[in-house]
């Protein structure tokens, strides 16, 4: 199909006219993104951008990594999906396993948002209890139950949940309890109060906000003890955190984890993971019919999102990746701090040198309701000044990558300079 050639202007008032809210429900509509290579993407105006975005966090090598293209290109001749196992697949899925200290074995889906919703009907499966404890301001996808509360504009008394979502039953709020993140108190009364509880979902690293010391092992000690699955959410932090994710990087091992983005190199593919024993719900011949988890998925463990991901997980277990990710993530975290300290704007950077991002507060950031701008408008400036200046990020977000060079950086620095001297301006 031949290309249309279009002005941004132009492929703006398409998305209008065919796409609800004018976009795909992710992101400023009014980024048309044209084309991407290595740390950068190009609009369809042509303007370059320096990516932090990077497809909200699949893309960690980098856009069209060739290694990964080769990889796909070998691949694209000899079929996209079957419908049935294939060897890249299954090669795929031995790898995670002996990256990831919880998974003695996955199933492939298409999407992080099923991977929660199916880690949680696991849960239900394996225990043969309803209901499950979330995080306020976590997020675990699109389901109704990962709708509750995830970002409330009211505060409420926990743990009454709040759906953030229409077309949500009502019944589903008395099965989502909600806790606060990092308030290990708050979670044993939860449970002391409530004795129908499957699992616990977590974010170890909830969006940005780093668990407290203690908090992870704590809570997988108090899950054990009521007999409670824990469920690692890493549709983010696997393979980001660490090569084995936040289950290495924290070093606590869950019951349950899914994993996502990365694994599927750029391409739609996710999974959840756990020991063979919670895991046999899958397997009709090993449970009682009312015990069984279907599940069944079109473009589940394709062979193209297999090898990419197979593929990037080979590059970021080559030494001293992970240590030039984190590097990045330092200079960028340092560098904005620095401006913003002699300006002597309030600020926090929130996350991990991995992923982060600056919140104008001088308050700790520990849970969902300290973890906002005291003055948004700061925030709204900040990152459109970075935007006018070709700097590409989510509004609550950094990613860095492996493809960030250090002209990106010093590149970054002017823009961040600039971005804080608005700032200023407003004070």
């Amino acid at each position: 199909m031949k290309r249309q050639n279009l002005k941004l202007s132009d492929w703006k008032l398409k998305a209008e006219k065919f796409l609800p809210a004018s976009g795909f429900g992710n992101f400023d509509e009014n980024i048309i993104i044209a084309r991407g290579q290595g740390s950068h993407v190009w609009d369809e105006n042509g303007k370059k951008y320096i990516d932090y975005l990077i497809g909200s966090g699949p893309m960690l090598l980098g856009h069209g990594n060739p290694e990964v293209l080769e990889a796909v290109y070998e691949q694209l001749p000899n079929g996209t999906t079957f419908f049935a196992n294939n060897s890249k697949g299954i090669e795929l899925a031995e790898a995670i396993c002996e990256a990831v200290a919880c998974c003695e074995k996955v199933r492939f889906v298409a999407s992080g948002s099923e991977a929660d919703m199916y880690a949680m009907r696991l849960a239900r499966a394996f225990t043969g209890k309803n209901k499950i404890i979330k995080f306020e301001g976590g997020y675990h996808g699109m389901s109704s139950e990962a709708q509750m509360s995830l970002s409330p504009t009211t505060e409420v008394n926990f743990p009454q949940s709040v759906p953030d979502s229409a077309g949500i039953p009502s019944s589903v709020e008395n099965e989502v309890l909600i806790a606060p993140f990092n308030d290990l108190i708050a979670v044993e009364n939860i449970m002391n109060e409530n004795q129908d509880i499957a699992a616990v979902i977590v974010e170890p690293l909830q969006r940005i906000i780093p668990p407290i010391p203690g908090f992870l092992t704590a809570l997988k000690g108090l899950c054990k003890k009521k007999n409670i699955l824990l469920i690692f959410d890493e549709i983010v932090t696997g393979f980001r955190l660490a090569y084995g994710g936040a289950q290495e990087h924290y070093n606590v091992v869950p019951d349950i984890c899914t994993l996502g983005k990365i694994i599927g190199g750029g391409f739609p593919l996710a999974a959840i993971g756990a020991s063979a024993d919670i895991m046999k719900h899958f397997d009709k011949g090993l449970v009682k019919n009312n015990e069984w988890l279907m599940q069944i998925g079109t473009l589940s463990g394709n062979p193209i999102a297999a090898v990419a991901g197979l593929k990037t997980m080979e590059i970021l277990k080559r030494p001293g990746n992970y240590d030039k990710i984190r590097d990045v993530g330092k200079r960028l975290q340092l560098m904005q701090s620095k401006y913003l300290s002699k300006a002597g704007i309030n600020h926090k950077i929130v996350g991990e040198e991995t992923l982060f991002d600056i919140i104008f507060t001088d308050k700790e950031c520990i849970d969902y309701r300290t973890t906002k701008h005291q003055n948004p408008e700061y925030s709204k400036v900040y990152n459109q000044i970075l935007l006018d200046n070709g700097i590409l990020k989510s509004p609550s977000k950094i990613y860095p990558s492996l493809a960030i060079t250090d002209a990106d950086l010093e590149e970054t620095e002017l823009a961040v300079e600039k971005a804080v001297g608005s700032l200023s301006n407003i004070l």
